[in-house]
């Protein structure tokens, strides 16, 4: 006779806060990695209203001395905008495909395919709420007139959504838009026009879903032949898919290839000459970012000359001769930061311990309350791996098949996570604070208190940050756990 399931377990699953992971091959790292980009990304959103001179690609080129310093030194680095995106998309790709190769099993694909969608929509749908409330009450004529009066041309006004419908396609077409992402209606109404970067991680979600299938059924060494043709072909005609390809291969090879095992070996040249593996992943960062600093520095009008060596593949059999500029695009040298990077951090300990640290992880975990606010830093939503209690599961009561896979992982203890947590808290209030209460502040000192421009805006980042933390925490407690216990509770309703 089965045990009677407990009276208050959906309560316990609404009120349960997720613990910290380390069962996905201790990768904590990863979350790490993405708080890091996570204050990256405040940081752009923040220089971006407030001192566009000192950021990267921003359309002012001139104004303090000090602001082009911090431009050319360190914001290639440390709020560079096609960085941050870039590693947000390929940390999506490294970490959505981890419970299926932790447990290989049909029920995790379904699993993971129908949550997704339901713990991405939720937190953007109650984000993009709060912008039309907002532009429907405050309006954004403070917005205009602050770009007036600071000279600031570096970033648009956000679009104002007119009605309800407008509002419902607008965060509909969030989830089912599959080219121009950054020109759809949710993205440039939202405040710093940054939530194109959830379209494209949730369309390239299924790309690794339909990608990861074939793991457990293939070779090791055909397997990294099939991803490299992929990279290729996808690079050749400027899809997403390159980058997103490049995450599920570095998920492999670490999970089932013993791949800093092999690192620590190094890369065979002749006979017993090894070359270590940090050499070639710091030729390909330098590369990358000897080109970023070219285009900063140097020649700023040769930044996107790369963009035509792809196939202009809906307008012409030729190249890319007149890329779409208005979209924000995957880039060469970015790429090549991009995989030396990971190249040293899978290979590194030193690097994996850095990345752990208790800012980092926090960051990391409510990174897309953050977003919604300030920069969008992806999102990874949590997963809940099956294990063989069948009622002490959270998400999934359920009991999966042993596997007999050689690189078969045992599946994590009861209430454990993996590495995927949704990006919602910072990346969607982030902006929402420096866009309303940041640059009404700034005005406010400015105009009526004549305070001078870089106090005012030291003021502003002091009161942005810790009113962005206090509403990133709360938008994560109050809309992104919920949207995650939503979205288990309706998996196993279909279920049952």
């Amino acid at each position: 006779m089965q045990d009677e399931k407990p009276k208050n377990t959906a309560l316990f699953r609404f009120l349960r806060q997720p613990q910290s992971f380390s069962q996905a091959g201790d990768q904590g790292y990863l979350l790490g990695l993405r708080g890091f980009f996570t204050l990256s990304s405040f940081i752009w959103v923040f220089l971006t209203t407030f001192a566009p001179v000192c950021v990267k690609d921003a359309a002012n080129r001139k104004g303090p001395f000090w602001q082009e310093v911090l431009r050319d030194i360190f914001s290639v680095l440390f709020w560079n905008q096609s960085l941050i995106y870039s590693f947000f998309i390929i940390l999506s790709a490294r970490t959505v495909g981890i419970p299926f190769l932790l447990s290989s099993s049909k029920i995790v694909v379904a699993s993971a395919v129908l949550r997704r969608g339901l713990r991405l929509w939720f937190p953007v749908a109650v984000s993009l709420a709060v912008v039309k409330i907002f532009s429907s009450t405050i309006g954004t004529g403070y917005i205009d007139d602050f770009k007036s009066s600071t000279g600031n041309v570096s970033f648009d006004t956000p679009y104002s959504i007119p009605n309800a419908l407008a509002y419902f396609n607008s965060v509909f077409n969030i989830f089912w838009t599959t080219s121009k992402f950054f020109e759809q209606a949710g993205n440039i109404a939202f405040p710093s026009q940054t939530l194109w970067i959830v379209n494209v991680i949730y369309a390239q979600s299924y790309t690794v879903y339909m990608t990861m299938v074939i793991i457990p059924y293939t070779r090791n060494s055909w397997r990294v032949k099939a991803y490299i043709a992929f990279i290729i072909t996808a690079w050749w005609v400027q899809s997403w898919a390159w980058y997103t390809i490049t995450g599920l291969l570095f998920a492999d090879v670490v999970m089932n290839m013993n791949f800093k095992e092999r690192s620590h070996r190094g890369i065979k040249i002749w006979r017993n000459i090894r070359c270590p593996l940090w050499v070639p992943a710091t030729v390909l960062i330098l590369a990358g970012l000897v080109m970023q600093y070219l285009w900063t520095v140097w020649r700023p009008q040769y930044a996107n000359k790369e963009l035509v060596a792809h196939t202009g593949l809906y307008y012409t059999g030729g190249l890319n001769t007149s890329p779409n500029l208005v979209e924000p695009q995957a880039r060469d040298d970015i790429y090549l930061v991009v995989l030396g990077s990971f190249l040293l951090l899978e290979s590194s300990d030193f690097l994996q311990k850095a990345f752990q640290n208790p800012l980092f992880l926090y960051l990391g975990r409510r990174s897309l309350s953050k977003s919604c606010t300030s920069l969008l830093p992806l999102f990874f939503p949590w997963h809940r791996i099956p294990t063989a209690s069948h009622h002490a599961l959270l998400f999934l009561p359920f009991a999966p098949p042993p596997s007999h896979h050689p690189h078969h992982h045992p599946p994590p203890p009861p209430y454990s996570i993996s590495l995927t947590p949704p990006l919602t808290g910072w990346f969607l209030t982030q902006s929402i604070i420096i866009y309303t209460a940041g640059i009404k502040l700034h005005q406010n000192l400015t105009l009526t208190h004549n305070v001078p421009d870089s106090g005012a805006t030291a003021v502003c980042f002091l009161v942005c940050l810790p009113t962005l933390v206090f509403f990133a925490e709360s938008f994560y407690r109050l809309v992104d756990w919920p949207s995650c216990i939503l979205a288990g509770v309706v998996f196993d309703w279909i279920r049952e």
